[in-house]
């Protein structure tokens, strides 16, 4: 018996000679626990900003450049003035305008064209439509605008506007792209590229706190 007595300390002994041996020291242990937790920082900051980047969304014009069919063109003419405004395009993308923008959203009825260009110098895209697209088009346009406003300015319009060239023209400043087909892939394209950029010179204006009331 006491022979397996002094059997049994001898193998206690040596399993916790073994886990002392195999154990992480404590230090060592105290560096993983920093590395892990510098890991999880990581992806912490990682989600944070892919968050944000996905609710900025396209509030700076992207550098893949214009969708296919996008027609640019020189706007330097940014006075503001009275009354009605002769433009060279309609609708038009750029040129004098009146003092006070257009709020961006949409509108069920045609807008003035001298606020709705002020709106694209800050940096607006401006849809617009045949009166007389069917309307179950015209509320995949108005779902397709409400989805891709850049934060609380919006930075999109859409309105109806008769005597188009297409049954959709997109606008921006400086910009515009005529669409035959409502449901073509340029247009968002179009307003990824544009909404909420520089291309008006007036990067980071507001387009809200002007003239309309949008209905959405």
């Amino acid at each position: 018996m006491a022979k397996q007595g002094r059997r049994g300390q001898k193998n206690r002994k040596f399993a916790a000679q073994l886990e002392a041996q195999y154990r992480p020291a404590e230090p060592e242990r105290r560096v993983r626990l920093w590395v892990i937790a510098g890991v999880v920082a990581v992806l912490v900051v990682g989600l944070a900003v892919t968050a944000v980047a996905v609710v900025a969304g396209f509030g700076t014009v992207s550098k893949g450049g214009p969708p296919a069919g996008t027609e640019t063109f020189a706007e330097t003419n940014h006075s503001h003035v009275l009354g009605t405004v002769i433009y060279d395009r309609l609708p038009p993308a750029g040129g004098a305008h009146n003092a006070t923008p257009l709020n961006c959203g949409i509108y069920a009825q045609p807008v003035p064209n001298e606020n709705a260009v002020h709106s694209l110098e800050h940096g607006a895209v401006w849809i617009t439509y045949d009166p007389g697209l069917p309307a179950d088009q015209v509320t995949a346009l108005r779902q397709l605008v409400s989805s891709n406003y850049v934060g609380t300015e919006k930075y999109v319009v859409l309105s109806p506007f008769s005597g188009l060239p297409t049954q959709v023209v997109a606008s921006a400043w400086g910009a515009q792209l005529k669409i035959s087909d409502p449901s073509d892939s340029r247009l968002l394209a179009f307003i990824h590229h544009y909404a909420g950029g520089g291309q008006g010179g007036e990067p980071g204006a507001p387009c809200s706190g002007g003239v309309g009331s949008p209905v959405g």
